[in-house]
């Protein structure tokens, strides 16, 4: 029977400060007890790596990867799986002196082509020299790695195969680099963060010791894909340098039945979990009357959110939903962070669950950016989630677009300094200049503003609309719409386009799931309005089928790949798009057979 690795050392004392690079905190979590527990996709155990074994299983693997002739510091592409296979490639890297680079997973079928230009891309952008995933994956590698500096391609298990000659490692010191994190957009031009050795140790500590207060007897319970800054950082290092035990859910098994992550903290006593709003709202739709049967969430202390804009409202249903399972909603905590700060800047305190800040929209905040309080007679409001102050190093400005820093509750871009900032993007250096200011502040490319010191998050600067001089949010259009039946989260995207008179209007694209040309009409008409109720002014609106839109590696809808494709004619409307020809359609419907 295989056991879960225990959430509490015996002996080990705990420790979140003092470790220098990565190795370190392997080496003394390897100490102890805990490590990681990867669970199917009902919830049941299936595989167990304690620390001490991800400690000797990376020491064993790593001079098989200097043997395949890698130079100090060369990069490894690793497709991020979340299992065992994955996280000790990532620690042999370690160990060899080697710099690991993540690489995401497919997010459907159908985006073969996509995907594996996305993984070129990256491939190219690291330079990296060697390739590794699972049987499944490898596939994948060899046509992505056509042209690139990949030497050599193979499965985890080949590589363990491989004959060690042995001799002494050189595992990365503090002055080196750790992992290079490609940002969830990077897609068609992706950027690597460099992840420093110092930086992951940093964030690490900040976030244990002031965002999430961690002490013994915590555990956590994660879905997130471990491509990703918040699932990487959050859920699998921040663990190895606080030896705190990590039961993990596949992204794809959490899609398939969300509330098995619920039922995985309920049986594991997880205490830490963290998820976008878009997790905990799939939770609370798929609810019925039996899935709260046996649940216990009363030991739920920190439902971290990230990875996107939180939205209040969302997060009340969820924990309306799961009240009687003993959810409370003070321990919602909301923060903010990006992988160019190696993941965390801000959180709210802990222990008092999501706050929000009203404000008045209309002329002053659309037009001047001001974030007035909304009075009780506003006619128009928005609130939004506030994220906290700044950990402990970290500080927040915001800047208006010739760099000045505003006063609070002026919107503006949001820039940030602390001891985790990237040095650069990989290989990268006019985008680093983009963002690196010269004063050593980064510049986001977020919108917001401070309220008594604390961050609000209003959107990206570089997807706002603006329209006769009107500030936009694209998310306040997607959000209104997809509070509609039969629209799911993601089925929506929103942006400006400029036409031949250079002004800009409004496009938002729909997917529609009805052929009915009846049903079809009356959708547009309720869209339309829904548009014209929130924003006070016309969209173009397009409905289009089904898995029409692109996300980036974290899930995220890309609104640059959804206007690109409404500007070339990939993205049509249902009602001007042309029926296959006979023979076209046959030969669909054999390959839809074969796939």
């Amino acid at each position: 029977m295989v056991l879960a690795t225990p959430t509490v050392n015996t002996a080990l004392p705990f420790r979140t400060a003092g470790f220098r690079t990565l190795v370190e905190g392997l080496d003394y979590a390897a100490r102890g007890e805990t490590g990681f527990n990867f669970y199917g996709g009902r919830g049941e155990l299936e595989r167990v790596l304690s620390y001490r074994e991800l400690r000797e299983r990376a020491r064993e693997l790593a001079p098989r990867l200097l043997d395949l002739g890698l130079a100090r510091l060369e990069r490894v592409a690793i497709v991020a799986e979340t299992g065992p296979d994955f996280v000790v490639a990532f620690m042999a890297c370690q160990f060899a002196g080697l710099v690991p680079v993540p690489l995401p997973l497919a997010l459907s079928l159908g985006t073969h082509r996509t995907h594996v230009e996305r993984l070129r891309g990256m491939l190219e952008s690291a330079r990296a020299r060697v390739a590794l995933a699972s049987e499944a994956y490898r596939g994948q590698l060899f046509e992505a790695a056509a042209g690139t500096l990949v030497g050599w391609i193979g499965t985890h298990a080949e590589l363990a195969a491989l004959p060690a000659r042995g001799g002494e490692l050189a595992p990365l010191g503090p002055e080196d680099p750790c992992y290079i994190q490609y940002s969830s957009g990077s897609t068609s031009f992706p950027r690597g963060v460099l992840v420093t050795q110092k930086a992951i140790t940093a964030n690490a500590r900040a976030i244990a010791e002031h965002g999430l207060a961690l002490r013994p007897g915590d555990r956590c319970t994660s879905w997130l894909p471990l491509y990703h800054d918040m699932g990487l950082v959050g859920c699998c290092l921040t663990p190895v340098l606080t030896q705190i035990s990590v039961d993990y859910l596949t992204t794809a098994s959490f899609a398939t039945r969300p509330l098995v992550w619920l039922k995985l903290l309920s049986a594991t006593g997880g205490t830490i979990s963290f998820a976008p709003t878009f997790g905990y709202e799939l939770c609370a739709r798929r609810v019925g009357a039996n899935g709260l049967s046996g649940l216990d969430l009363s030991r739920w202390r920190v439902a971290g959110i990230g990875g996107e804009m939180i939205r209040p409202r969302a997060l009340a249903e969820f924990a309306a939903a799961f009240a009687t399972a003993g959810f409370d909603e003070r321990a919602f905590v909301a923060s903010y962070g990006l992988a160019e700060a190696t993941l965390a800047v801000t959180f709210a305190p802990l222990g008092v669950g999501v706050r929000s800040d009203t404000v008045e929209l209309g002329e002053a905040f659309e037009r001047r950016r001001l974030a007035t309080p909304a009075g009780s007679r506003a006619r128009r409001t928005r609130a939004f989630a506030i994220c906290g102050r700044p950990m402990p190093g970290y500080a927040i400005e915001i800047r208006d677009e010739h760099g000045r820093a505003l006063p609070e509750r002026r919107v503006g871009r949001v820039c940030i300094k602390g001891p985790s900032l990237m040095t650069g993007y990989d290989h990268n250096p006019e985008a680093t200049r983009q963002v690196l200011l010269e004063d050593g502040w980064l510049d986001t490319g977020d919108m917001g503003y401070l309220v008594d010191g604390e961050l609000v998050v209003t959107g990206r600067s570089k997807d706002l609309i603006i329209v006769n001089g009107r500030n936009i949010w694209p998310q306040d259009l997607e959000w209104a719409v997809e509070r509609l039946p039969g629209v799911r989260p993601g089925d929506v995207a929103a942006f400006a386009v400029t036409g031949e008179d250079e002004r800009e209007r409004i496009v938002v694209i729909v997917q529609c799931r009805t052929g009915d040309p009846a049903q079809q009409a009356e959708f547009r008409r309720t869209v339309q309005a829904v548009v014209n109720r929130q924003a006070g002014t016309e969209c173009e609106l397009v409905l289009a089928p089904p898995r029409s839109l692109t996300y980036t590696t974290s899930g995220k809808l890309s609104r640059a790949a959804a206007r690109a494709g409404y500007l070339e004619g990939t993205i049509r409307d249902l009602a001007t798009a042309r029926p296959l020809a006979p023979a076209a359609a046959n030969s669909d419907r054999r390959l839809a057979r074969v796939g």
